[in-house]
């Protein structure tokens, strides 16, 4: 039956056929991604734990929800904008600072841990090579932890969502504020973009992280740390500049400014429209390219250091 089956063109063997051998190619990616999410549990502990703290805040907030609305709504429509959302936005910021120190101290230990346990003697006898095996770590900031952060702060603001609405009916007041001023809608394709940002625009910091797990024996925050500051500290000394500081500094904090139009003249306000987004500016801004190449350049490195690095 199966040789007449794979003798015989579009009797539907032929994509059986293909399937198995197209998902070959990413089977060890996948499972090395699933590896890491099995071994790290902090990646979905650490955000979850972060949004049960707030709710219990906001839990204990809403006993003075229906005063706040009262008194925003005396405000013009920025500052109702500015009280009314500014739950949902500390929210999100919160987990996207969790996000980011998670993806920092995951990068610093996700080479060299599997060293300092010796499980890398394990891991080298599988069929995954080692290319995979750093792309997949690298996946766990640039895709996994964004898209988890994502469902977290959408699903914690819709229950934040439903019980503002509960406390205002039970005191006799209309959720149309909520509505008009916190388009929960709007704000999740904010966040869905903002975490792209923050992922592309961070993933040479990522990259630079990984390739010191690689090759840093021991004391690998301080390594990825020292080296960097010491650049700073010798220009400075020699052609008394600070390229290279600021370099740094507008690679921690200038994606932001140039993916978003008008930031620092919010005043404090939530960004929640889409008019505010600048994609155009930032796909086109050389800094992005250039981060992005050097990202590409260091997961290179780190994977040819794992594969001549011995366990600690």
């Amino acid at each position: 039956m199966n040789t007449q089956a794979d003798a015989v063109p579009g009797s539907g063997a032929e994509p059986q056929a293909v399937a198995p051998a197209a998902m070959a190619a990413t089977r060890p990616l996948y499972w090395s991604v699933r590896r890491e999410l099995w071994e790290n549990r902090s990646i979905h502990i650490a955000p979850l734990a972060v949004a049960a703290v707030f709710m219990l805040g906001f839990l204990i907030s809403t006993i003075h929800l229906a005063e706040k609305v009262r008194a925003a709504l005396a405000l013009d429509a920025a500052q109702q904008q500015a009280h009314l959302a500014r739950p949902y936005s500390v929210l999100a910021i919160l987990l996207i600072l969790n996000a980011f120190a998670v993806a920092v101290f995951y990068c610093l230990d996700a080479l060299h841990g599997e060293r300092r346990d010796r499980s890398i003697l394990f891991w080298k006898s599988l069929p995954v090579s080692d290319l995979v095996t750093v792309l997949s770590k690298a996946a766990i900031p640039l895709v996994v932890l964004p898209l988890l952060t994502f469902a977290i702060i959408v699903a914690t603001q819709l229950v934040m969502r439903v019980l503002s609405v509960a406390v205002l009916y039970a005191n006799g007041l209309s959720s149309e504020p909520l509505r008009t001023q916190v388009p929960l809608l709007q704000m999740s394709l904010v966040l869905l973009y903002g975490l792209t940002v923050q992922a592309l625009w961070y993933a040479p910091v990522y990259g630079w992280l990984l390739l010191v797990s690689a090759w840093a024996r021991r004391s690998t925050f301080l390594w990825a740390v020292l080296p960097l500051l010491g650049i700073c500290v010798v220009e400075r000394i020699a052609f008394s500049t600070s390229h290279f500081a600021s370099m740094l500094g507008h690679r921690l904090t200038g994606g932001f400014a140039g993916a978003f139009d008008g930031v620092k003249a919010t005043n404090g306000v939530p960004i929640v429209s889409l008019t505010q987004l600048a994609p155009g500016k930032f796909l086109s801004g050389p800094g992005l390219w250039i981060g992005l190449v050097a990202a590409v350049a260091l997961l290179l490195a780190a994977a040819r250091l794992r594969r001549y690095r011995e366990p600690n």
